[in-house]
């Protein structure tokens, strides 16, 4: 019984370790799995905001955790793009009908990086990055600014609260193996 339970905890223990690993992968993905890539008409872009004010080299994508000067870099990953007009939108708001708060006119990136400063206070913000071509392509990037994602919440604690069930179970079932001898009788 006690061999199993070790078993059981190793093995618990080395689910979780794998499930929190999952979260640091941002910048070990392949292109086509990076949340930070849109797609359209098979061309590709990728947008990375900065705040270097609270930390020089973390790079966000759509959720930023504090309001203030941020830095909008977009990169134009096919060389279809770095040959027509490229321009940035960011609105407040999850339509296009809010308010503009940054806006980089079409232009041709030949190096294909694009970026723009903006301040950015809390709340939903909509980012359209459009290419000027036949057909225009349109990419569109929700940001979320000093807002707190309770899926995401929710999501992190499934791996810590599971673990600690089976914990619980294994305890509990170890104290009822009556393997443990007490000072004092807990069974009435």
């Amino acid at each position: 019984m006690i061999k199993q339970s070790i078993q059981l905890t190793i093995s618990t223990c080395i689910l979780v370790l794998c499930y929190v690993g999952t979260v640091f992968g941002h910048g070990k993905v392949p292109l086509e799995d990076d949340v930070c890539v849109r797609m359209a008409g098979g061309n590709m872009v990728h947008l990375s905001t900065y705040q270097p004010q609270f930390d020089v080299n973390e790079q966000y994508c759509t959720e930023i955790p504090t309001e203030g000067e941020t830095y909008l870099v977009v990169d134009l990953l096919d060389p279809a793009l770095r040959n027509m007009p490229v321009s940035v939108k960011v609105f407040r708001g999850g339509a296009e009908d809010g308010e503009t708060v940054a806006q980089i006119n079409a232009d041709y990136y030949s190096d294909g990086v694009i970026n723009g400063i903006g301040r950015l206070d809390k709340g939903l913000y909509s980012v359209v990055v459009t290419a000027e071509g036949v057909p225009p392509l349109n990419y569109h990037y929700q940001l979320r600014v000093a807002m707190l994602d309770y899926g995401k919440v929710a999501r992190s604690m499934i791996g810590p609260m599971i673990a600690m069930l089976i914990l619980s179970w294994i305890a509990y079932r170890f104290l009822q193996s009556r393997r443990i001898r007490f000072p004092f009788n807990l069974r009435q």
